[in-house]
């Protein structure tokens, strides 16, 4: 029976494979990383008071020469390398997503809109940079959205609150990957940022992601590292 349950968790792994025929890429300020056949890891740095110099993740979801990104990377600077790369790997960036208002979502954001690539965010997140100065995503929405990446589509989805009041995931049904952004949690990391959260509805909001999705593979934190639904389970037990 034990052995029945391995190859049955073997299966699932494979179903979210990780690519062997596309090369990362690193340099001191941004690395990418392959995650499965359609999507990458982008990792920038933010250097911070109480953090000191923190790893902020991003993605890549790719399909058909085309290319959405989840969040910038945390300057211009960066967000200039990253754009580069995808250019050499001649894919056309459909779109940028910032999944909440802080700097690591949308610090590069002025870059992307120079190279004409619309931005999308929770009208949330529009109204509270409204008065900061910073670049202003140019679509919002506020519950779901469905964007096009050649033949497949990419969800944005504003379940609650939790980091922030804005937060939002995305969801690549394909590839059964989700990018969690700030508000899910690394497996071992402590609570982080809370200046903006909301702890009481944290756990909840995780729990209907879960609920919502619940095929999901892979997951994306906005911090640390990368992996399946146990991510979910850390982050509703953390803030409950």
């Amino acid at each position: 029976m034990k052995k029945f349950l391995l190859f049955l968790a073997l299966l699932g792994l494979m179903g979210c494979k990780k690519s062997t025929s596309v090369v990362g890429y690193e340099t001191p300020t941004l690395k990418i990383e392959p995650l499965t056949e359609q999507s990458y890891l982008h990792v920038s740095y933010l250097e911070t008071e109480s953090f000191g110099k923190v790893a902020c993740n991003g993605m890549i979801v790719v399909n058909d020469g085309e290319a959405i990104v989840f969040d910038t990377p945390v300057n211009n600077e960066v967000s200039e390398e990253l754009l580069k790369w995808l250019k050499s790997k001649d894919l056309h960036v459909k779109a940028v997503v910032a999944t909440h208002f802080h700097d690591d979502c949308l610090g590069g954001l002025e870059v992307f809109h120079a190279n004409q690539i619309p931005s999308y965010a929770n009208q949330k997140t529009i109204e509270l940079v409204q008065d900061k100065d910073v670049t202003i995503p140019n679509n919002g929405f506020s519950k779901t959205l469905e964007l096009l990446i050649g033949n497949e589509t990419v969800v944005l989805d504003f379940m609650g609150e939790g980091h922030t009041v804005d937060n939002i995931i995305g969801y690549f049904p394909k590839d059964q990957t989700m990018f969690g952004g700030c508000l899910i949690k690394s497996v071992g990391a402590s609570k982080g940022y809370i200046e903006d959260a909301n702890i009481k509805e944290w756990s909840q909001t995780v729990k209907n992601i879960k609920a919502k999705y619940p095929k999901t593979m892979l997951v994306v934190p906005g911090h640390g590292q990368y992996g399946d639904k146990e991510l979910l389970d850390y982050t509703i037990a953390l803030f409950k």
